[in-house]
């Protein structure tokens, strides 16, 4: 099986990349929608949120309250790193676990910290995916709901497109100058060629 990981900054487009390799039949382990599930279900994991936030870090019903916790991890980097050493390790484990039940030739982890949290190690190869700042700023405005400010943060506590090249065996431009799918195709090609 060949593993596969692919990450860039926010709004740069690895969601649909990800879609075009599962229309060719690659199976997506989906790292950051999985933290969020695993947050929320895992009760270790919860209770050394709680430990570290307060009880405000959860809703009533349960669910995780994102933004809070997002307004005190873009403060307080320290807090950045306490909640990444309780999640990251449970996601691993998890896309372990997940990996191990595939059947596909070529599998594909999406994580846009795949090279912080270090599983960028277990990887075969890994694809970034870059995009110019004038197109991820508003894309990412409009989805996520957030100001521009908000969005430029964000961007500025992530690592950089050059220093994640440095790590990337492939480099996806998604800047609407060649297409994403003849992109994707080339990649999945040479990567098939190895097998």
């Amino acid at each position: 099986m060949i593993k596969l990981g692919i990450t860039g900054g926010i709004g740069s487009g690895k969601s649909t990349v990800c879609s075009i390799f599962e229309m060719l039949g690659v199976p997506v382990y989906y790292a950051d929608d999985r933290a969020k599930q695993i947050m929320t279900a895992n009760k270790e994991v919860k209770k050394a949120i709680i430990d570290i936030f307060g009880k405000q870090a959860y809703f009533l019903n349960g669910r995780i309250n994102r933004k809070y916790i997002a307004e005190i991890i873009f403060q307080q980097p320290e807090k950045r790193k306490l909640l990444n050493a309780i999640v990251h390790p449970a996601v691993l484990e998890d896309g372990r676990k997940w990996n191990a039940s595939q059947k596909a030739a070529v599998t594909l982890k999406e994580a846009a910290l795949l090279i912080q949290s270090g599983s960028y190690k277990e990887m075969d190869y890994v694809i970034l995916v870059t995009c110019p700042p004038d197109v991820r700023i508003p894309r990412v405005m409009r989805r996520n709901k957030m100001s521009k400010q908000e969005v430029l943060n964000r961007i500025q506590s992530q690592m950089s497109d050059d220093e994640m090249r440095q790590f990337a065996d492939f480099v996806i431009q998604n800047d609407g100058q060649v297409s994403l799918i003849h992109q994707v195709l080339n990649i999945y090609k040479a990567i098939i060629k190895t097998k």
